[in-house]
């Protein structure tokens, strides 16, 4: 039975590994202090999640949802989040989006370049999936490295002239560098970041160690049969069972330069403030979507943490300090995931050891009334 102080404290989370169709997780590994780090089809980390992933083959196995860490016998955050929604999520998020978090967030390593992939706006997640979300994303580069002596870099949004009947038959042929090069390619470092909306191709290339922010699905559709490292992709994972017209009506013909195509969408942070000890960084927000935020907090001696009624999720990407509120002190170090229920007081965050830095993000906003 939940207990009514629990959303009134924060929640550390489990390490939640997914099962996907490329590989990688070293990286992951290497980042919670596990040397020298194993590739595996493992290559992601779900963080804070009440959702589901879609695995053809493997529906038997419910992976993607988190445990709670610091509460009697571990129990599901989906489980404990429903014993008190308003405590959680907040009174304004209930009544815009229900007992929905509406926002997953990943880390990704990936050892091999993802299949090139797109997913779907809301209007196609309606009409064609029945589902109120798509699955609009943004990254935050964490970390790269070479692979086989290939910088790291991201595909992403088409070129000028790529048109519906063009991509069908590149599609049909499975001519995967012509595939390739009708993507931007684009070279990437730790601190990048970009805005992925729902229509825009794109592929993580592979060295990349990044953290993804998006809407809560799992609604992939994969243009390469094969992957790169020789996987036969399920017919289903391609195209979510709309099949494969539906599917290239769900990519977004609208090419542009790549001087155009990293002004609208690579995300170009602002500086909130840098005081005291703390600089906090915004991302993601409304200047992007309305969906989730993401903001990069960096604390050098303490932050006091603006609560405002939301619910709010963590991932620490470094360092190691202690969380504090009238009724509790957390300590947090690296590799730690949190969330900060709505009915969470007041709370700082202080540096004990060395600087701390995360990532804080949101779930939707809802609209002022």
């Amino acid at each position: 039975m939940n207990d009514p102080s629990w959303s009134r404290r924060a929640l550390k989370l489990s390490e939640t590994r997914v099962w996907r169709t490329y590989t990688g997780g070293a990286g992951i590994d290497r980042w919670r202090g596990r040397f020298p780090g194993e590739v595996t089809s493992f290559p992601e980390d779900w963080v804070a999640s009440v959702t589901q992933a879609i695995n053809p083959g493997r529906e038997e196995i419910p992976e993607g949802f988190s445990r709670v860490l610091n509460l009697p016998d571990q129990p599901l955050l989906k489980d404990v989040l429903a014993g008190d929604p308003e405590g959680f999520y907040g009174r304004a998020h209930l009544r815009a989006f229900g007992e929905k978090m509406g926002v997953l967030i990943k880390l990704i390593d990936a050892h091999e370049r993802l299949t090139i992939q797109v997913h779907p706006d809301k209007q196609f997640a309606w009409e064609q999936l029945h589902s109120r979300y798509g699955k609009t994303e943004a990254w935050y580069i964490l970390g790269t490295q070479e692979i086989d002596g290939q910088p790291p870099c991201i595909y992403y949004g088409f070129k000028p002239g790529i048109t519906r009947q063009r991509w069908k038959e590149i599609f049909q042929a499975q001519d995967i560098p012509a595939m390739l090069d009708a993507l931007h390619r684009i070279p990437v470092k730790a601190g990048d970041s970009f805005f992925i909306p729902g229509g825009l191709p794109h592929a993580i290339g592979a060295g990349c160690f990044l953290a993804e922010v998006q809407e809560p699905t799992d609604y992939t559709m994969r243009t390469e049969l094969v992957t790169p490292g020789g996987l036969h992709i399920h017919e289903n994972q391609c195209h979510q069972g709309v099949g494969y017209e539906r599917m290239l009506d769900c990519f977004h013909y609208d090419g542009a330069s790549l001087e155009e195509t990293c002004r609208r969408w690579k995300v170009d942070p602002v500086d909130l403030h840098g005081d005291a000890g703390v600089q906090v960084r915004s991302y993601i927000d409304k200047r992007y979507t309305s969906l989730f935020s993401m903001k990069h907090v960096t604390v050098e001696q303490f932050w006091t943490v603006p609560r405002g009624g939301r619910l709010q999720i963590w991932i620490v990407l470094e360092g190691q300090g202690v969380l504090e509120t009238e009724e509790e002190r957390l300590p947090i170090r690296q590799g730690d995931f949190l969330l900060l229920p709505a009915a969470m007081p007041a709370a700082t965050v202080r540096r004990e050891g060395e600087t701390v830095r995360l990532l804080a993000c949101d779930p939707p906003i809802p609209e002022e009334r």
